[in-house]
């Protein structure tokens, strides 16, 4: 579904298209993003498929390419990372990576909680001493032992102190532990420590105590319950308004090995199970170690498809199941429980974080006696040498914390000579330009690094845009006077606000912002004179010197040979360039 401007709002999939498209026109829906959604709709466009199947995977890679407003979306794009055993190296070893490859390597995961996965790896290191080096032994190695052989963090495969066969036989129990299976290696490790006291190898017996006392603790976190020793996921949902959160339980080997949650939006009106419908459609479907049974707390629409899709994937049977009573319908029940106390935290956090308002902000709008609360904060200063290299800079504030990503500068075209108050109409000219267009988004409050000439000049420029001004003020540096419009004098604040205080910070982010900027114009433009200086050296030919050393000095220094490798220099060239650069060092 398209609007007038043939963006994209929706992608849906249907057995009958007909019914599908007139239950969205028949009558008024009784979903508010439903009703939104048919305000918009211009345009229909459908692609026919062979099976349902292939009408899941097309809909599910149109809604990640294209992220329309109108489907279920997760919440960010971030990589979840893996734990990587790789099985196609000679010896294998095992890390964190938030890249999911076919490469013939054992990943598990993806975890949402990163610290916990390396914990569970330092444990893993602990107990297993797989090498960690990226040499691929025995063809190539470092030239001696790297210290985590010698600290007894490593096996020292790379220089033969490990065969083969016994670091493939350490690596079975490896994804024994990974796979939650520890009882074997609890009692290896506990026989290991008591014949090493026996034998007085104390230090040893040491090792092998905080070995089992580590295997130990990750075990303890393992709940058990009584799947008959199978590999399930338990998927449940919760919704609350326009947010919602999916978990997964992760049982293997019947424990319970670990959760995973994923907050979506755009969920207003969407029961918990049309969610999980498109949970399973937009994340779960990516590449993973599918279990034998995948638990669902509630019927979805396309259970059979997806158990179709899962299975041919998986290259087994994979079953989805909504289970009724017993041991499986309570750990459905429990994913749902936690699905919603995960969602109520979100939301109160972010209402918190809503609620917390620093109090210089609340001291700024008493002190300037401002409409709103100024969330958003920007200043713009200049910065020249007598009327040279003349540039402008902004900073940008939100919530009392600087937005970087909000920071602009501007190169001074329209002014010629010494006059800061037309560099700031300029500057403030220019931006404003933009949010009038509605590219970006207005300010509460907007800080000039100046005085009353400062301020009128900027006053000046919102009125040639026919904006509504935003509140403005004025900082100047001496005494720290403020200057408001219409008002014939300025005023100070004390030193000990915070009002103050954030005021300065956010002149001396601009101010800071304005000066390095212009360092930079100013370098960059003395570089491109002192070289098309030289004749027989145009802007083409300078281009690619700075590009390639940077500066005159540089290029000098890098000899005739080096130079004449740059692409349009000659050998003689060269020397002529080296004779100038060194002349005008000279004089200078």
């Amino acid at each position: 579904m398209r609007d007038f401007q043939g963006r994209i709002l929706y992608v849906g999939k249907a057995k009958v298209l007909a019914n599908r498209v007139r239950s969205y026109f028949r009558g008024r829906p009784s979903n508010p993003k439903v009703a939104a959604l048919v305000q918009r709709i211009a345009d229909l466009e459908y692609i026919v498929t062979d099976s349902e199947v292939e009408a899941l995977i097309l809909e599910s890679n149109l809604i990640k390419e294209h992220r329309p407003r109108y489907n279920v979306d997760l919440k960010d794009d971030k990589r979840y990372p893996y734990l990587k055993v790789t099985l196609n190296e000679t010896f294998p070893r095992a890390f964190v990576t938030r890249r999911y490859q076919s490469d013939g390597a054992r990943y598990y995961g993806p975890y949402t909680n990163a610290g916990a996965l390396r914990t569970t790896l330092e444990v893993l290191r602990k107990v297993f001493p797989l090498r960690t080096c990226k040499f691929n032994p025995p063809e190539t190695r470092g030239v001696r032992e790297c210290l985590n052989y010698h600290l007894g963090n490593c096996s020292g495969p790379c220089f033969g102190h490990i065969s083969r066969e016994d670091y493939q036989g350490m690596l079975r129990e490896v994804l024994q532990f990974l796979d939650g299976k520890t009882e074997n290696i609890e009692q290896r490790l506990q026989e290991r420590m008591q014949k090493a006291s026996l034998e007085l190898e104390f230090e040893l017996a040491a090792r092998c105590r905080d070995q089992l006392a580590a295997v130990r603790k990750v075990s303890e976190r393992q709940k058990m319950y009584d799947l008959a020793g199978s590999d399930a996921d338990i998927l449940a949902s919760a919704v609350d308004g326009h947010d919602a959160c999916v978990v997964i339980l992760k049982v293997r080997g019947g424990k319970l090995l670990g959760s995973e949650h994923r907050m979506l939006r755009n969920t207003l009106g969407e029961p918990p199970s049309s969610v999980l419908n498109a949970f399973i459609g937009r994340n779960y479907l990516g590449d993973r170690d599918y279990p034998g049974t995948v638990y669902l707390g509630q019927e979805i629409e396309d259970r059979e498809i997806y158990e179709t899709l899962l299975s041919r994937r998986a290259g087994r049977k994979v079953h989805l199941l909504v289970p009724e009573r017993g041991e499986k319908a309570r750990l459905a029940r429990m994913a749902e429980k936690n699905s919603q106390l995960l969602l109520e935290e979100v939301i109160l956090h972010r209402q918190q974080a809503r609620q917390r308002v620093p109090e210089a902000l609340l001291g700024l709008q008493n002190t300037l006696r401002l409409p709103r609360l100024p969330r958003l904060i920007v200043c713009f200063d200049v910065s020249n040498i007598q009327g040279a290299y003349p540039v402008a800079a902004m900073s940008c504030f939100r919530n009392g914390k600087p937005l970087k990503n909000g920071y602009r500068r501007f190169r001074i075209r329209q002014t010629e000579g010494q006059d800061d108050f037309a560099m700031i109409h300029e500057a403030v000219g220019r931006y404003f330009e933009r949010v009038a267009a509605g590219e970006i988004e207005s300010p509460q409050l907007v800080v000039i690094d100046g005085g009353k000439g400062q301020l009128g000049a900027a006053l000046e420029a919102l009125a040639e845009i026919e904006l509504e001004a935003p509140p403005l003020v004025a900082l100047a540096k001496k005494e720290e006077e403020l200057y408001l419009p219409g008002e014939p004098e300025p005023f100070a604040l004390s030193r000990r606000s915070e009002a103050l205080r954030l005021l300065q910070c956010i002149r001396d982010e601009a101010h800071r912002f304005a000066v390095g900027y212009h360092r930079n114009v100013r370098k960059k433009q003395t570089m491109r004179s002192a070289l098309e200086d030289i004749p027989g050296i145009g802007p083409a030919r300078t281009r690619a010197l700075i590009a390639e050393f940077g500066s005159p000095a540089a290029a000098a220094r890098a000899g005739e040979e080096r130079l004449a490798e740059v692409r349009g220099i000659s050998p003689l060239m060269a020397r002529k360039i080296i004779g100038h650069i060194r002349e005008v060092e000279g004089n200078a």
